[in-house]
């Protein structure tokens, strides 16, 4: 049911989990290697990090380290996999992706949401499931709190979290215009 990394050996996955203040770092023990498992699994309201490093947006103090961290599930906006895993072919479901624009403020996500297959976009939107939901060859920032625009190849975001989901193209908002000397030149 799982992508397991290791039969019984679990690893240390590192981790960024940001909230609404805060933006924690540290490593999970785990026999999964998929974040959206292990976020996903069970009825757990905590996830415990070790070797976490603690940062307070809007703060000139220094982030703080501790040994252990427990962060509140409801209270984490999305987490960042420093990894990406590859699909095991016996648990893959067929899916195709879709550019979206993920808004969970403060921050912006833009990256591949994976749909169900066979459905139009309508329908494969309303499917979609999971308290946090994978976003592959994503970019996300936050003009209000300062980050700056970083990729990542997998962000798995709070659903409950997340204010719209919506199909998105890069669009060119100068597409059409002559910003050329000439078409000024003209009007006068």
């Amino acid at each position: 049911m799982y992508d397991l990394v290791g039969a019984n050996e679990p690893v240390n996955l590192p981790l960024t989990l940001f909230t609404d203040a805060f933006v924690i770092k540290g490593t999970i023990r785990t026999r999964q290697g998929r974040i959206t498992d292990i976020l996903n699994s069970g009825d757990e309201d905590f996830i415990v990090l070790e070797n976490a490093f603690v940062d307070e947006f809007g703060t000139r103090s220094q982030a703080v380290r501790t040994e252990y961290a427990q962060v509140n599930l409801d209270a984490v906006l999305f987490v960042v996999s420093d990894t990406s895993v590859e699909a095991r072919p016996d648990l893959r479901t067929p899916k195709v992706t879709e550019q979206a624009m993920i808004s969970i403020p403060p921050f912006r996500i833009v990256g591949h949401i994976h749909l169900l297959a066979e459905r139009d976009l309508h329908d494969a939107l309303g499917e979609l499931r999971g308290r946090f939901v994978p976003v592959t060859d994503a970019v996300f920032w936050s003009d209000t709190v300062g980050e700056a625009r970083t990729t990542a190849p997998m962000i798995a975001f709070n659903h409950r979290r997340a204010q719209i989901l919506a199909p998105h193209r890069e669009v060119d908002p100068w597409a059409g215009i002559d910003r050329s000397g000439a078409a000024e030149a003209d009007a006068s």
